[in-house]
């Protein structure tokens, strides 16, 4: 029976976190791509990109914590959640300022907080 308990609790984990590592890596994936290589295709697509990729890194992620500590309270899941995505934007624009014609970027960093918030509020 313990062994059972275990191995839905790995399924569990599994289920619920690969699709934030998943989102991570496309965060990761689309911030290598060199500034020159983005096409323009609609106005303010800079904040709107950052806005969607970190609500569903974020809801993904609040997601993930509610479904493997169910005890865990609201507000904390969306603190949690918040600060998760500021500290990978972080992570992320200062892997952009490698990037030839990529920046490290404040105003996409408050994005991508703007869209953990929205993310982590959403998934309550």
């Amino acid at each position: 029976m313990v062994a059972n308990q275990r191995s839905d609790r790995k399924l569990v984990i599994i289920k619920f976190w690969i699709p934030v590592f998943l989102c991570m890596l496309v965060i990761f994936i689309l911030s290598s791509i060199p500034g020159s290589q983005i096409p323009s295709i609609f106005l303010f697509q800079d904040v709107f990109a950052h806005l969607f990729i970190y609500f569903v890194l974020a809801w993904f992620f609040a997601r993930a914590l509610k479904n493997t500590d169910p005890k865990i309270k609201s507000a904390k899941v969306i603190i949690y959640t918040v600060l998760f995505g500021v500290l990978y934007g972080v992570t992320d624009e200062f892997h952009q300022a490698f990037i030839p014609y990529r920046y490290f970027s404040g105003m996409d960093m408050l994005f991508n907080g703007i869209g953990s918030l929205i993310g982590g509020l959403v998934n309550r």
